[in-house]
């Protein structure tokens, strides 16, 4: 009798199979790890995701904002940023103003809109007879033109810090004007309070905060934006920005 060796295994045929089976679980393995890691990447990399916008809500955008024209104009390179200006001298404002003008000039200049050249109060003063000026005041004669020759700017930015609660829930004032010193009209403004009690203000700061993080490689906690005066005043001022004309 004749035996069919064809359903015959021998040992050494079993782990042959039983080692291939091993090393394509391997691979599979591994292909997926890759690929997952390689979506965690993808993912990571959007300023938001759906999970996030779920998750915080939808982030707060400026309304009381006035911009003159779309686009800033061609002969617009240099803005002079005049000293952060406070009305009254509440020991909260003052406070707010050391903390916070380092972080408005920053965040202005990370806008890359233009050239920013900031003008020490000194100087101001005895250009002007004041340190500090709001925008809304009635201005000196010749006033645009003083700063124009002295910085040899095309544009000027009033600052003023309406309001700065340092403690939970924070909150931030702000009331920005830049002017054209040719024809002296303003090309945009805006007069904004952000409130951290506020749950879109909550989200914005939160948005901020991740997208720093994944910029920068920074590890500080996305708590920040909402426990740092410094962190949310960065927020608030850089929501602002977001708000200029086009270059």
């Amino acid at each position: 009798m004749v035996r069919s060796k064809m359903n015959q295994t021998t040992p050494s045929s079993m782990d042959t199979r039983l080692e291939n089976n091993r090393s394509t679980h391997w691979i599979l393995g591994a292909v997926w790890c890759l690929s997952f890691a390689a979506l965690t990447v993808l993912l990571s990399g959007c300023e938001t995701s759906d999970f996030e916008a779920a998750t915080l809500g939808t982030p707060y955008k400026p309304n009381n904002i006035f911009v003159a024209t779309n686009q800033l104009p061609d002969d617009l390179k240099r803005v002079a940023v005049l000293p952060l200006a406070c009305v009254g001298r509440q020991t909260d404002l003052l406070e707010g103003r050391d903390a916070l003008e380092p972080v408005l000039v920053a965040e202005l200049i990370k806008a890359k809109k233009f050239d920013v050249i900031t003008v020490p109060p000194e100087e101001l003063s005895r250009l002007t007879g004041r340190a500090d000026w709001t925008g809304e005041e009635v201005l000196p004669a010749g006033f645009l033109d003083l700063i124009k020759k002295q910085y040899g700017c095309d544009a000027v930015l009033f600052c003023q810090l309406t309001e700065f609660q340092a403690y939970p829930p924070l909150a931030v004032g702000w009331q920005l004007r830049l002017v054209s010193v040719r024809g002296q009209k303003t090309l945009w403004a805006s007069d904004e309070q952000f409130d951290a009690g506020k749950p879109a203000v909550m989200a914005g700061a939160r948005f901020y905060q991740q997208r720093e993080e994944r910029q920068f490689g920074d590890e500080s906690a996305v708590w920040l934006a909402l426990n740092s005066p410094r962190s949310f005043g960065q927020y608030s001022i850089a929501c602002l920005f977001d708000t200029l004309p086009a270059r």
